[in-house]
């Protein structure tokens, strides 16, 4: 017996083959976009002023370039100190950026420990004033060191150290009340990573300074980039793609063929120096001392 076909009947079941067609083609591209990257390409960092920055931007850009190779950047227009660079990173407006260790940072933010300077912040040598060139030429022990006292920012990270060394500090809390009160007497040198004193002292002519020839104190004081804290594939795809260029040779390339740092290492002349090593007990317990290749060796250079 030939039953009759519901026409209603036949509508619906085309009807229920396109729903489920559709449902379908939505899980689809729903489980295709949670396979992709959930982050943007583009990535908001400071601006950019003066060698440092560009080579700690050219560090990240070879990083990052490594795990996302179609990044991008977008530098703010905006100049800030460290303590309102910190606050854009908490509230998102900045995605990444790079400073000194310290135990405040690496609680309100997420470090990527690996130092992107090897350690530089860490070399430090004088800038002391003309007429005491000799004094400083005949330091040879820490107890000679001692009997001068240096000129530090009041908040900075070397400050502590110099403290918890027994070296006497005089600080302040503006920066270029350095320079000045040194010239005044106030306190007998001031304390620069390596690439910093030429330029510090030639953009001021007026004031008689000069760089000591001798000392060279030397401890661990990584420069590190911070993202946000819930910023863990940032985090993740920088750390990774510095150990890619650290593994492959083209981190040291990009870092030893720096104008800045191949002038600094010039100009300083390490090697020549008396070394005073001192300990940071203000660092991490996870600061990477065991990992050699992420650090300065002067023995080396």
């Amino acid at each position: 017996m030939n039953f009759p076909i519901n026409q209603d009947m036949t509508n619906s079941k085309i009807n229920i083959d396109f729903y489920i067609k559709v449902f379908n083609t939505f899980f689809l591209v729903f489980f295709i976009a949670l396979s992709l990257p959930a982050y943007s390409q583009d990535i908001k960092i400071r601006n950019i002023d003066g060698s440092k920055e560009k080579l700690a931007f050219d560090i990240l850009s070879l990083a990052l370039k490594k795990t996302r190779p179609d990044v991008t950047f977008s530098p703010s227009n905006e100049s800030f100190n460290e303590a309102r660079l910190i606050e854009e990173v908490i509230s998102r407006n900045i995605d990444i950026i790079w400073a000194g260790a310290s135990p405040e940072k690496e609680m309100k933010m997420l470090p990527i420990r690996i130092p992107i300077l090897k350690g530089l912040l860490g070399h430090r040598i004088f800038i002391i004033r003309n007429e005491d060139k000799e004094r400083f030429s005949s330091i040879k022990t820490m107890n000679e060191l001692k009997s001068f006292t240096a000129g530090q920012g009041r908040f900075w990270g070397d400050t502590k150290v110099l403290k918890s060394a027994g070296i006497p500090v005089i600080s302040t809390i503006k920066y270029e009340n350095l320079f000045y009160m040194l010239e005044g007497g106030r306190f007998d040198y001031f304390p620069r990573a390596i690439h910093e004193p030429w330029v510090e002292v030639d953009s001021r002519p007026e004031l008689d300074l000069a760089i000591d020839n001798n000392v060279l104190i030397i401890y661990p004081f990584p420069l590190y980039f911070f993202v946000n804290k819930s910023n863990q594939d940032l985090h993740d795809d920088i750390y990774s793609g510095l150990e890619i260029a650290i593994k492959d040779g083209s981190f040291d390339k990009l870092f030893f063929n720096h104008p800045m740092i191949k002038d600094a290492l010039e100009k300083s002349r390490l090697k020549d120096r008396v070394i005073f090593r001192l300990d940071n007990p203000h660092l991490h317990d996870k600061t990477p001392f065991d990992r050699k290749e992420f650090w300065l060796d002067i023995s080396e250079l």
